[in-house]
């Protein structure tokens, strides 16, 4: 009598699930839950800042938030930047800014971003940028307030119980950081050289350990941590610094070169965070390589004109530090108001310093899944230790 065979297509089968066991082993996050982030709290500048700066010194103007929201939005960018989809991306509603008073929602979190700020103690204003107080040690000192005086509006009730985030919600919050451009940017517009600004990083990322280290004390325990972008393609670096050696993408190598130097001691600076925080998950996450893909092959992505501005005015680079998006400039006699491209959707750069919607959507695209990621973690799941 022959024996009873094993069907041909339980092979295939038995060698997936033994597969899916396997990398469960080698990698726990596989195995592990998606982390359902209740809340997320962000710390940054212009990259993402919800409306911090608008609210309180520079109001975003026309044509500022024209293609998602039909208006100006506090965010300068043509619309929503990548906090906004990271926040869609874990289930959550847009960020309100922390400085903005009128209409905010804080039940699942808020936005301390405040465009043109610094890691440092800025001790000059950024021409191409502005200036803004609210650096790091500021956006802490605010979150150390904000996490305390929500829990008193809270136990108000009524509405109050609904605007503000609840107690348990902090531990178990998302806590994202993209910062460290303008540091750079200050340097470069203060007559410093390469060397040394190059020289200021280690300083720089100090700063940044140590509010890192103080906003885990508080209770925060998940990580999600950008480096810093190719500040050597962006129009207003390349109208300032004209005579910086190019590289093969058109973009200004030097200070691309600093911006990649910062990157390997920031992730230098994590794996010693890691170290002293042990209870905390830690994502450092290299936008820089996603935003130097725009630079590098734009039509494979569906962009074009990387290098040159959507909304501005005057050059190579269609940008001009004395007239900005939104402003006007005199034309024989008349003044003409300084608009948008005709499609900003396949534009990378808005004004000359910031990313347009579309770049910004592809951003997220790009890091959401953990494939930028160290550890190689997913953004819902970047509450798990590697």
């Amino acid at each position: 009598m022959e024996s009873p065979s094993i069907p041909k297509f339980t092979i295939p089968l038995f060698c997936f699930f033994t597969l899916l066991l396997c990398a469960a082993t080698l990698n726990p996050v596989f195995a592990s839950k998606v982390c359902n982030f209740p809340a997320v709290f962000n710390f940054g500048d212009s990259n993402s800042d919800t409306g911090g700066l608008s609210a309180t010194l520079i109001r975003a103007t026309p044509p500022y938030g024209e293609t998602y929201f039909r208006r100006p939005a506090g965010r300068f960018s043509d619309g929503r930047l990548t906090i906004d989809f990271m926040a869609m991306g874990v289930g959550l509603p847009y960020l309100s800014a922390y400085l903005d008073s009128l209409g905010a929602n804080f039940t699942h979190g808020a936005n301390f971003a405040t465009s043109a700020s610094t890691i440092r103690l800025p001790s000059r204003i950024i021409p191409a940028g502005g200036f803004s107080p609210f650096y790091l040690d500021i956006q802490y000192s605010q979150f150390v307030q904000f996490k305390e005086r929500s829990q008193i509006i809270r136990r108000q009730g009524g509405i109050y119980a609904h605007l503000m985030p609840k107690n348990d919600y902090f531990p178990k919050a998302l806590y994202t950081f993209d910062i460290g451009q303008n540091d750079l940017g200050e340097g470069f517009f203060g007559n410093m050289t390469v060397e040394q600004v190059n020289a200021s990083i280690p300083d720089i990322l100090d700063k940044f350990s140590l509010n890192v280290k103080n906003i885990y004390k508080l209770g925060a325990r998940s990580f999600w941590i950008h480096n810093t972008g190719p500040i050597g393609c962006l129009p207003y670096i390349l109208a300032n610094f004209p005579s910086a050696q190019r590289d093969s993408h058109g973009c200004a190598k030097p200070y691309n070169d600093v911006a990649q130097s910062f990157n390997h001691k920031l992730k230098e600076a994590i794996v010693q965070l890691r170290i002293d925080l042990p209870s905390a998950a830690i994502t450092y996450v290299d936008v820089y390589s996603v935003k130097y893909s725009l630079y590098r092959e734009p039509q494979k992505y569906g962009f074009e004109l990387p290098l040159v501005a959507c909304c501005g005015y005057g050059g190579k680079y269609n940008y001009s530090s004395s007239v900005g998006c939104g402003g006007t400039v005199t034309m024989n006699g008349s003044e003409i108001f300084v608009g948008s491209c005709e499609r900003p959707s396949v534009r990378v750069n808005w004004d000359g310093i910031h990313y347009t919607e579309a770049a910004n959507k592809f951003v997220f695209s790009q890091i959401s899944s953990g494939a930028f990621s160290d550890p190689p973690v997913s953004l819902k799941m970047a509450c798990h230790q590697v």
